[in-house]
């Protein structure tokens, strides 16, 4: 698995140029091209008012912004050859999804905030919109006051509950770090309150026993592909809510990035991996790389 092009949306914001900072390392990595995108929402901009009544030189001037830009994109981007910007009229995730099937991007790479106000569009709704219905992977982040992200990666996570969008994300972390040199964590979350029989009532401790033997096995499957392609791994089993215990391992253990599905197995039999995979990202500092179901039609 490799990334060939990836696909930097950007409004200007400071979440919008962290993304772009993962980006350009991945395609520096990678050797892959950048593509730079704007979208002028012509509809936000009008309001309550009809879309065709607006004066041109009023959208010519948000069109220049976004000009800019993407312009600050490819300031930063040491390989012009490899660079391709653009800047389009529409509804934001529409227009970024069009461009993914348009130009086979392979990765999106997007602040989980934005500029709001007319000035922009809102990246967050957008980037919500995208990562629900994108055939490719979308790297979400956002910009904080802690130090700038290390980068290129040296440790990548991964969670599994061995459903097989979990395994398609196992193969874009193993790619990553074999790439970057970074070691794979891997990490199976046993969440006791979905199994205990009534509120307040604690899981039997002989099942939860049973559980972190089905959570060792997956880990040392994916353990196993890690040593195979000869990539540094490390695994582990704990306990608590999914995306808590997500996010407590990344922060203890210095994560770099979270590489994890958009689906999982439901039911009693695992926590559903879509719904952690959201809070995860909306509770997390930290990049998260959102990996599709394989084949995924939405």
């Amino acid at each position: 698995m490799s990334y060939d092009s990836i696909l930097v949306p950007t409004d200007g914001s400071e979440h919008a140029t962290r993304a772009t900072e993962h980006a350009l390392s991945l395609a520096s990595t990678f050797g892959a091209d950048v593509h730079a995108l704007g979208v002028v929402d012509i509809a936000r901009l009008a309001g309550p008012f009809d879309a065709g009544g607006i004066d041109q030189g009023f959208i010519d001037r948000f069109r220049e912004e976004a000009e800019n830009d993407i312009k600050h994109v490819e300031n930063q981007w040491s390989q012009p050859d490899r660079y391709h910007g653009e800047v389009r009229e529409g509804p934001p995730s529409a227009e970024i999804l069009n461009y993914v099937a348009e130009e086979d991007i392979d990765l999106v790479a997007m602040g989980t905030h934005g500029r709001t106000g007319i000035e922009r569009f809102v990246l967050g709704s957008v980037t919500e919109h995208v990562l629900r219905a994108s055939p490719v992977p979308v790297l979400a982040t956002r910009a904080v006051e802690d130090e700038p992200p290390t980068l290129p990666y040296r440790k990548v996570m991964v969670p599994t509950d061995g459903s097989e969008c979990a395994d398609g994300a196992v193969d874009h972390a193993l790619s990553i770090a074999d790439a970057t040199g970074a070691t794979v964590h891997v990490v199976y979350v046993v969440d006791t309150n979905v199994y205990a029989v009534a509120p307040g009532v604690e899981t039997p401790s002989d099942y939860i026993e049973h559980l972190e033997v089905d959570g060792e096995a997956v880990v040392e499957d994916v353990a196993e592909q890690a040593r195979t392609a000869d990539v540094e791994v490390e695994t582990a089993v704990v306990e608590g809510r999914p995306s808590a215990g997500i996010t407590s391992y990344a922060d203890e253990n210095d994560v770099d990035v979270v590489v994890m599905g958009t689906h999982g197995r439901s039911g009693l039999e695992r926590f559903l991996l879509g719904s952690t995979t959201e809070r995860v990202i909306r509770g997390s500092d930290l990049p998260v790389i959102a990996v599709p179901q394989p084949d995924v039609d939405e």
